[in-house]
């Protein structure tokens, strides 16, 4: 009997093989978090450890790069724009938003590899926020000051408590896939049905305790400060 030739395997440029790595530390990262050793990621992706070495040169690099790709890599500039077109009612875009939001944002390795940071002291969760903070909720503030007719950002700059009332939102939706990921229960309900119910329950909300915020009297008048 002939024996059949092995095929041999592909070798792979160094791009691929830098990607391969990168994609194996997500993976590995959102099942095991971040005390995973190098050496076990290298098991797995059948590589030695000093190859990875030679892409990465400590695990600290290694886990920006897993930020990268998960985070940063997966950002939609809709995301952005849609919050800005003020052609549709706020509750319409805020829904748009957190729909195409929940694709990237309730998908196991994103949703675990956050977790897992923040337990761990990592650098992803405080990179990433930052970038939340200054992309979505302060335009998301700034917008629904304008959609309730309330003074704008420059004549009264954004206050903490703002940027909470709409980090409410993101809260929300990550617990949803929190009760997946990490508590294996998921909701029962669709989750854009959920969504939907989540900024209806903001927007209501909003409109009362919003002008609270900014010391406004029911008209929307600044509330004049007792003096002492």
């Amino acid at each position: 009997m002939v024996k059949k030739d092995t095929p041999e395997k592909k070798r792979l440029s160094s791009q691929e093989r830098e990607q391969q790595i990168a994609r194996g530390a997500v993976e590995f990262f959102a099942e095991v978090g971040f005390s995973g050793d190098t050496r076990e990621l290298a098991r797995r992706l059948g590589v030695t450890q000093s190859l990875i070495y030679k892409y990465f040169p400590n695990k600290e690099a290694l886990i920006d790069r897993v930020y990268e790709e998960v985070y940063l890599g997966r950002w939609n500039p809709f995301w952005e724009s849609v919050i800005q077109d003020r052609s549709i009612a706020l509750e319409e875009r805020l829904v748009s938003l957190y729909i195409e939001y929940s694709k990237a944002a309730l998908t196991r390795d994103w949703v675990r590899i956050f977790m897992f940071s923040g337990l761990r002291g990592e650098s992803i969760n405080k990179k990433y926020l930052d970038v939340l903070r200054s992309r979505i909720l302060e335009p998301v503030a700034a917008e629904l000051r304008h959609e309730l007719k309330l003074p704008t950002v420059k004549e009264l700059p954004l206050k903490t408590a703002e940027i909470e009332l709409v980090w409410s939102i993101n809260a929300r939706i990550f617990y949803f896939g929190q009760r997946r990921w990490i508590f294996n229960v998921p909701i029962e309900d669709d989750v854009d049905d959920m969504i939907r119910v989540t900024i209806a329950h903001f927007m209501a909300g909003a409109r009362v305790v919003l002008p609270q915020i900014l010391g406004m009297t029911p008209d929307k008048k600044p509330r004049n400060k007792v003096r002492a």
